[in-house]
């Protein structure tokens, strides 16, 4: 196998590509047999009363669900899902990891890929999941809706195929969803943010498929989300950081976990005591219940992590219980709490996102891009915006911004920017967004000049030509805080092919790129006043949004959208919008 992945290594990306694209067809024609199946949805978002920490909240749901409804597929299944929005604001759906070949229209984010779809409306999403397996989510791409609007997205194998961790088959699959939860209106959170120019209240809590756990006030054990495993047996939990604003730990006392798959993509197996996800991350771990069946219960527990200095989180913590069945019987002693991390623990961040690398097997190869067309380099961090003639509600009367290269993405608001590609449509974005920062500095200096802290709001684009090889160099700054961010690109996974602290050094750090087995994501975190490099090739036509997935931040701006050109035939090329698509 080693000698597999060497083989595809050394030669160049083209010949490899053909390579794929046989392998693909070889895979294709063995299962031929199998047909594919349609899955058909409704969704209806609504209002709906939910009783959290002492108060009932009218919330949004689908279907009047918290958590909403996990969607079961297999890897090349085709979905349906026709969403009404019988809420008071208006949404949008994301189908988050979806690749999305040539059905950029079903990809959700508001104003990006689609006008929202205002209450009393519907749209209907239609795509197919194309060589994807394992845990993805979808929640509402539409202002802060997704505190409540989520759900996972179980990718089965083909019937004909099986889970490459062959050394055990679970169980149960359960899936886990972290989220975040407000006393208060989200909604509203948000909206008094924009308004004054301060940041956002933290949350009051964190949620385990939507309870907060028996921690918080209000909130018994009896409604404490709970998993029941016999003595013995091997589960497959499917942890999804559903959370709007907070990086998490998470971890199972008593317990080590083996993780076998990131963002829909297998790893090699690695064995650990806490994983670590950035919103909008997912990781599939296998739990064997090896202790005594006659032992305490466990619980299973996630708190943030926060690693920008005086930035305000939300320091609780939320729990569900991991339980021995013993016979018709299940303890209930008092669980056993897990060590975890400390909030601002960076070097148990690192040692995870390190410990990650792609199974990289012959049956599920790697393709890294060993050389790249095109070379960006994109500064992210937060910023600061002066209010003439008024005082706003951040440091110094200012207002928070973020950006990327100095460039606060501001949302179109007439049309979406695939509806301006796709029709020609002039004035809705300009195609100039660059490359590198027009003004290079120490990125992560303790005291960088004020002249930088103020980035210009604009809608900006970049434009690949189809089939491009890329490199992203993302580098945070130290501009008023340095912290992690989770960047998250739509249409595409990704290799990660290196990270860093400190300045990117062109010179050096590409040395130690790992071009063999890098972990292939659609989320990366980038390290706390750090860097990371990733590689992909531009071979899905549309327009896709990348951005922080820390919704604070995308609210302020730090966002950016690749323009991605069709390729040389209709088959390469994006779909026809469809006939019910939103009009602004």
């Amino acid at each position: 196998m080693e000698a597999f992945n060497q083989h595809l290594s050394a030669q160049p990306f083209a010949a490899r590509f053909v390579e794929m694209v046989m392998i693909c067809l070889t895979l294709f024609s063995t299962t031929a047999m199998v047909s594919a199946k349609l899955h058909t949805h409704i969704f209806l978002l609504r209002s709906t009363p939910v009783k959290r920490l002492c108060g009932t909240h009218n919330i949004i749901t689908v279907n009047g669900l918290f958590p909403g409804p996990t969607l079961h597929v297999r890897n090349g299944d085709k979905l349906k899902v026709k969403v009404h929005n019988q809420a008071q604001y208006n949404a949008t759906i994301h189908w988050h990891g979806v690749r999305q070949f040539r059905t950029g229209w079903s990809d959700g984010p508001e104003f990006i890929t689609q006008c929202p779809i205002c209450p009393g409306r519907s749209y209907t999403y239609k795509f197919t999941i194309t060589g994807q397996e394992g845990t993805l989510w979808w929640h509402a791409h539409s202002s802060w809706l997704r505190a409540t609007v989520y759900g996972a997205l179980i990718i089965l194998p083909r019937l004909d195929t099986t889970y490459p961790f062959t050394f055990t088959r679970p169980h149960r699959q359960i899936p886990i969803l972290l989220g975040e939860w407000w006393n208060r209106n989200p909604m509203d959170v948000v909206n008094q943010a924009t308004r004054t120019g301060a940041a956002p209240n933290v949350s009051d809590a964190f949620t385990i498929n939507g309870q907060p756990g028996d921690l918080y006030k209000c909130s018994s054990t009896s409604d404490t989300f709970s998993v029941s495993m016999k003595a013995g047996e091997t589960n497959l939990l499917r942890v999804i950081n559903a959370a709007l604003n907070s990086d998490l730990f998470f971890s199972i006392a008593s317990h080590t976990m083996t993780v076998v798959a990131v963002d829909a993509s297998y790893t090699k197996p690695f064995q650990t005591n806490v994983v670590m996800l950035g919103p909008g991350q997912t990781t599939d771990i296998l739990v064997t219940a090896n202790q005594a069946a006659t032992g305490r219960r466990y619980y299973m527990a996630a708190r943030a992590y926060s690693s920008g200095q005086g930035v305000p989180f939300d320091n609780t913590t939320t729990t569900a219980i991991l339980e021995y069945e013993a016979g018709s019987q299940l303890n209930k002693s008092a669980p056993i709490m897990p060590n975890l991390p400390f909030y601002n623990d960076t070097n148990t961040a690192t040692s995870f996102a390190n410990g990650l690398r792609s199974l990289a097997s012959r049956d599920h190869p790697v393709f890294v891009p060993q050389s790249v067309q095109e070379n960006l380099f994109y500064t992210i961090g937060l910023g600061l915006i002066k209010c003439p003639g008024q005082s706003c509600g951040g440091p110094n009367g200012s207002r928070f911004a973020a950006s990327m290269n100095n460039i606060s993405f501001v949302l179109p608001t007439t049309s979406s920017i695939l509806q301006a590609q796709h029709f020609g449509m002039k004035g809705v974005f300009s195609a100039d967004f660059p490359d590198n920062p027009s003004a290079p500095f120490d990125y992560t200096a303790q005291n960088i000049s004020r002249g930088l802290w103020s980035p210009v709001k604009a809608t900006r684009v970049k434009v690949l030509k189809y089939n491009a090889t890329v490199q992203v160099i993302l580098q945070g700054t130290n501009i008023f805080a340095g912290e992690s961010h989770p960047i998250h690109l739509h249409g595409y996974d990704f290799y990660i092919v290196g990270a860093g602290f400190g300045n990117y050094n062109p010179q050096t750090d590409p040395h130690n790129f790992n071009l063999v087995d890098p972990p292939m994501r659609n989320t990366v975190n980038v390290p706390v006043n750090g860097w990371a490099a990733i590689r992909f090739v531009a071979d899905n036509p549309g327009a896709w949004v990348m951005h922080c997935h820390l919704d604070v931040h995308i609210t302020w701006g730090l966002a950016m959208v690749f323009v991605v050109n069709n390729g040389p035939d209709a088959l390469l090329s994006l779909q026809s919008p469809p006939r019910d698509l939103p009009l602004c």
